[in-house]
């Protein structure tokens, strides 16, 4: 057992695919499954699932991706205190949902790189259910998210603040409104994000404690994009309740009404979020400290 096998097999997992393992580690397909078939040799067992439409770990295959993951990163760390005078590198992996990954990693990754400019991001979009599932399938190191899940195998913690409010288009009967009520909420078109969406579950929250089901409300559609969404509340279709982070370009320019809900700003936290028993490499060890800095 080498570590270049087990990072075949850590990327076969990972990606769920042979092809694209190869592809990501430069080499050919017959390599990594070379890599992974030495490794089942030594080991007397199966790995990887095979004959299906992606390669699943077998049950031991899922217990030596946690050990692999333990000693490459001990590599990692290794060749960062080391190697050229211990200058931090490599690839940080995240998931994160959509608000953060549109309107707050682009920040923070380009401070840390202006510190450790020989680190690569590779950024996983989902929505906030999608990234804790990333984290735990070890698709991604790190995730970022606008709610917090009951998983047992994440870590959560805030590092941000966010609020939600509801726009409205600039036309009649909109352009006066200074409050949106709960009853104008359920009188008017209403789009809704998607159902993984931390937007959307912390809006449900939010309803829910003032006694609205979401069944009451008119919806006019469901979508998945803040942009779409934006877009669609300028052309009248309806109105909606948003991360502020994703509409103040809108609210600047006059395209849409950004109005409270009750006359109050609904807060909710975002969250950075990594797996309980998984160590990170340096390059994500550095950038979960740097995120959580000022906490």
């Amino acid at each position: 057992m080498d570590l270049k096998q087990l990072e075949a097999f850590t990327y076969v997992v990972r990606l769920g695919s042979f092809s694209r393992a190869a592809e990501a580690l430069f080499l050919t397909q017959p390599t990594v499954s070379a890599h992974i078939a030495t490794l089942e040799r030594e080991l007397g067992t199966s790995l990887i699932q095979r004959g299906g439409k992606t390669a699943q770990p077998t049950d031991v295959g899922r217990t030596l991706y946690d050990y692999a993951l333990h000693m490459l990163t001990l590599r990692d760390q290794a060749l960062a205190t080391c190697k050229d005078g211990g200058s931090l590198q490599g690839i940080v992996r995240i998931a994160a949902s959509t608000v953060t990954y549109q309107y707050v990693l682009p920040q923070l990754m380009s401070a840390f790189r202006q510190r450790h400019g020989a680190v690569t991001f590779d950024i996983k979009r989902c929505d906030s259910e999608g990234v804790v599932e990333a984290i735990v399938a070890g698709q991604a190191e790190i995730g970022m998210t606008g709610t917090a899940t009951a998983d047992g195998n994440c870590v959560f913690r805030e590092f941000m603040e966010d609020y939600l409010a509801v726009i409205t288009p600039t036309t009649p009967p909109y352009d006066n409104m200074e409050d949106f009520t709960l009853e104008a909420l359920r009188q008017h078109p209403f789009i809704l994000r998607e159902a993984g969406s931390g937007t959307r579950r912390e809006t449900e929250r939010y309803l829910d404690s003032q006694g609205v089901a979401l069944s009451s409300l008119r919806v006019a559609a469901f979508m998945e994009e803040p942009d779409a969404i934006k877009n669609a509340v300028r052309q009248g279709l309806g109105v909606s309740i948003v991360s502020q982070l994703a509409v103040r370009d809108y609210e600047e320019m006059g395209y849409i009404r950004v109005v409270p809900l009750m006359g109050q700003s609904i807060g909710r936290k975002l969250y950075i979020v990594r797996h309980k028993r998984r160590p990170l490499g340096p390059a994500a060890g550095a950038f979960l400290d740097f995120v959580l800095s000022d906490k």
